[in-house]
């Protein structure tokens, strides 16, 4: 059975990459609008309705657009935007966040794909507060870099026109569009203290979470590792717990290309302090990646076809 795919916002960063993810399969159908109707709302109204499974990647306002466009009640929709992450009806597209989470996604309609940022936060942050090694009050910092191509065609024209500089650090009134959904998929209590930059390559992201009067390493580890090995067809993993004081393999474009995530957990026992790490693709398991592997779930193909 072949299934028909529109992607509302093909020529977006994130829209090439997800149609380049997808072409050449034979279980899907990819509907495409022509450059000069794109803006046209009739045009986009026939193929989002046309579509079995329709994939936004437009700016928020214009996602929920999208949505309302849609008059039958068959069409299934994968938002790539902010507009639905913590919206009632929808499915959070992070299916490895619980063991429950990808069924979830498998039996919804409508399904938001997680942001960047918020994936490596939640990866680490729920299975520790599900086990009670974290109370959900803890006071959270986190920081973290990633490539230039997660701020949009501006960021990407300025870097590649040679315009900006090495290391931009932003989100300096703590006000991020991503907090409230790392806030509540990481089962916190409170709004975490969220400081993001920009380095200067073109996509891959290291998020970092430290941890003062922390648990033991092992402790962490452990319940990070079991967490993830309970998930079935999962993309993240868990690296060796490991004492030495630098790991060249935790770097930003580690896993660039790929939908995988992996995890690493630094701590001194003595100090009582931990540093939680996650390396991952912002395109792939951060964006486009994550999307494939959630349309995968809904539609029963193979987890693994286009990743």
């Amino acid at each position: 059975m072949t299934t028909t795919i529109f992607i509302d916002g093909e020529a977006g960063t994130t829209g090439l990459q997800i149609r380049e993810r997808l072409a050449g399969r034979h279980d899907l159908k990819l509907l495409s609008i022509p450059d000069d109707l794109r803006k046209e709302l009739s045009a986009r109204r026939d193929l989002l309705n046309a579509a079995d499974v329709a994939i936004l990647c437009l700016p928020d306002d214009a996602a929920k657009e999208s949505v309302a466009l849609i008059e039958n009640e068959t069409t299934r929709v994968i938002d790539a935007s902010t507009a639905h992450r913590v919206a009632d009806g929808w499915a959070y597209g992070f299916a490895e966040m619980d063991q429950a989470q990808g069924k979830a996604i498998a039996d919804a309609r409508f399904v938001a794909n997680p942001g960047c940022w918020p994936q490596g936060v939640i990866a680490h942050l729920r299975p520790l507060i599900a086990a009670g090694l974290l109370p959900a009050d803890t006071a959270i910092t986190v920081n973290g870099i990633s490539g230039y191509s997660g701020g949009g065609k501006q960021m990407i024209a300025e870097y590649e026109g040679g315009k900006a500089p090495q290391f931009i650090p932003y989100g300096l009134t703590f006000q991020h569009k991503h907090l409230p959904e790392m806030q509540l998929y990481s089962s916190l209590g409170r709004a975490p203290l969220f400081q993001p930059a920009v380095g200067h390559f073109y996509k891959g992201m290291v998020v970092a979470v430290p941890l003062q009067d922390a648990p033991s390493g092992k402790q962490l580890h452990a319940a990070i590792a079991d967490h993830y090995a309970a998930i079935k067809d999962g993309f993240v993993e868990v690296a060796p717990l490991s004492d030495a004081a630098k790991l060249a393999e935790i770097e930003p474009e580690a896993l660039n290309g790929s939908n995988r995530m992996r995890l690493y957990v630094c701590a001194n026992d003595d100090r009582r302090q931990a540093l939680l790490l996650a390396v991952y693709d912002n395109l792939g398991k951060g964006a486009s990646g994550a999307a494939v592997q959630n349309l995968n779930l809904m539609i029963g193909a193979d987890p693994h076809a286009g990743l």
